[in-house]
């Protein structure tokens, strides 16, 4: 039963539905970290502790059985300090964040291809403008082929080069832009100055 402050009147601790939203918010965690491969699960903060709970938890299958100890991870959790949960949480949410990235400039390129290759060449300009370093002859030449190699029910190789061209113009401006002007990267402190020549 929660207290109160005599002096405040702030309630001593959390209300029961916190407790519960709280324990329900660590059991939606742990049921992501279940559905993690291992190779996610090692880039991610997960205590030692909780990777046996973790792992038990995957190799059970029946239901009731699988929902007890998924139970019983949380519980586990549950008991770590809320700064290692959300390191968890915030890794997880990185990780969301680059594949809903990742996701869209796929779907960006995909455009892109379906536009030129039903536009032809008022895409190929419009590109152009948005992308002055794109190689128009390159580009040209590979919606010619895409074309060719429907029109002949031929194995899509031009279509599937059309698209690395296109990404690796996209999405490298992107990451360039992100960079910004004159950023290549590199900190002064990766030259070394004391060289005299």
């Amino acid at each position: 039963m929660r207290g109160r402050d005599d002096e405040t009147g702030e309630f001593l601790s959390p209300s029961r539905s916190q407790n519960r939203r709280d324990a329900l918010e660590v059991l939606a965690l742990g049921e992501k970290l279940v559905s993690l491969t291992e190779a996610q699960l090692a880039k991610l903060p997960v205590p030692e502790s909780l990777l046996p709970h973790i792992r038990e938890c995957k190799r059970i299958t029946a239901q009731i059985a699988h929902k007890r100890q998924l139970q019983f991870l949380a519980k586990q959790m549950r008991r770590e300090d809320d700064e290692v949960l959300e390191a968890i949480r915030d890794a997880l949410d990185e990780k969301g964040e680059a594949a809903r990235r990742e996701t869209a400039a796929m779907h960006r390129v995909e455009a892109w291809r379906e536009k030129l290759l039903a536009e032809g060449d008022a895409a190929l300009a419009q590109l152009l403008d948005e992308y002055p370093r794109a190689d128009r002859q390159s580009l040209r030449q590979l919606v010619r082929n895409t074309l060719e190699e429907r029109k002949r029910n031929k194995p899509p190789r031009a279509f599937r080069e059309l698209y690395r061209e296109l990404r690796e113009l996209l999405v490298g401006d992107a990451q360039a832009d992100e960079q910004g002007p004159g950023d290549d990267g590199l900190d002064d402190d990766d030259f070394d100055d004391s060289r005299d020549t």
